[in-house]
């Protein structure tokens, strides 16, 4: 068991429908332990600024249905230094500061095991990221609330393109990682999902638009990760256009940008938000540090920071592929 009687808690990299349901959680849980909470706002920087101030229990109340994140977060160069660490590492131990709950991406979490190897705090991760990129967690908190906004915009966007039998490129995020663009394929029922863990190529594409077509369908929808290896949704609508037998295509680009990103967060957001914020304060008061808390099947499961990114999930992925493959037809 570890003696924890004060934890700073961040947000931290993008943000994330449900980030909110975690902080709220993360505090109440600490509070009812007799743990005090310092927020810092606006992520790493916020620590490096001194930004930082007690917060409690009833200052949460109100916030588990808001999208974003009420502590604010942003990028912070200073903080990949080691000078830049080092000061922030100084203000958590004049704070008093014993403990350190991250909620955000991989690059978050990485930061959070810097803190941990060079000043020996304990630093607890939580998986806050719509990309869903990250091992020893099924989902990631905000993956479920933008692949519902996504899904509902493609529902729209395959509404006016059945009545025109259009062709649309549509982009989501994902510059690493498909999975964003996968789940909301599956979900729309769309021609296929481009993603960077596969390479794709214009002609097989080309091709399953012409199959599309042949069956009768009235529309093809391809969903694109923004970090496809061809270069996005505009640069391989424009690819289709130039070739062979495409002149009676009607092609159009549609990218939903950061709306992706807001918005209230769906049930499981909230409920995995409020799940892993409760289980990161045990961590912490079990004497546990540098991993990252996650949900798999529907256990708390612990997972080095060393770990999480790892490419064991992409198996899985591949299966969905697959899978999206055999249903689109």
């Amino acid at each position: 068991m570890s003696d924890i009687s004060r934890i700073a808690l961040l947000t931290s990299g993008g943000d994330a429908p449900g980030m909110n349901a975690a902080v709220r959680a993360v505090v109440r849980s600490a509070d009812a332990k007799g743990i005090e909470t310092i927020a810092v706002s606006n992520g790493y920087q916020g620590m490096i600024e001194n930004n930082m101030r007690l917060m409690d229990a009833r200052e949460v109340s109100g916030i588990l249905h808001l999208g974003g994140t009420i502590l604010g977060t942003a990028r912070s160069d200073a903080f990949r230094t080691p000078e830049g660490r080092a000061k922030a590492a100084d203000n958590l131990n004049a704070q008093g500061v014993d403990g350190i709950v991250i909620i955000g991406g991989d690059g978050s979490l990485t930061g959070g095991q810097k803190l941990a190897e060079e000043h020996n705090f304990h630093v607890i991760g939580i998986p806050g990221t719509i990309d869903n990129d990250l091992s020893g967690t099924d989902f990631t908190i905000g993956f479920d609330t933008a692949v519902n906004t996504a899904m509902e915009a493609i529902d729209k966007i395959r509404d006016t393109a059945s009545s025109h039998h259009r062709t649309f490129f549509v982009e989501v995020m994902g510059r690493h990682a498909g999975w964003l663009a996968l789940y909301a394929g599956i979900s729309t029922g769309a021609t296929a999902a481009l993603i960077p863990e596969r390479e794709d190529d214009i002609a097989h594409i080309r091709e399953r638009i012409f199959e599309s077509f042949k069956l009768n369908k009235r529309f093809s929808i391809i969903v694109v990760a923004e970090g496809e290896n061809l270069g996005g949704a505009e640069a391989i609508a424009e690819m289709v256009k130039n070739g062979e037998g495409t002149e009676n295509l009607d092609i159009r680009v549609a990218n939903l940008g950061h709306m992706q990103r807001g918005g209230s967060p769906s049930m499981r957001d909230r409920v995995l938000g409020a799940r892993l914020g409760d289980a990161a304060v045990q961590a912490l008061v079990d004497g546990k540090t540098g991993v990252m808390v996650g949900e798999r099947y529907h256990q708390i499961v612990h997972t080095p920071f060393t770990r999480l990114k790892t490419t064991e999930r992409n198996a899985d992925m591949f299966d969905l592929v697959e899978m999206m493959d055999r249903l689109a037809r």
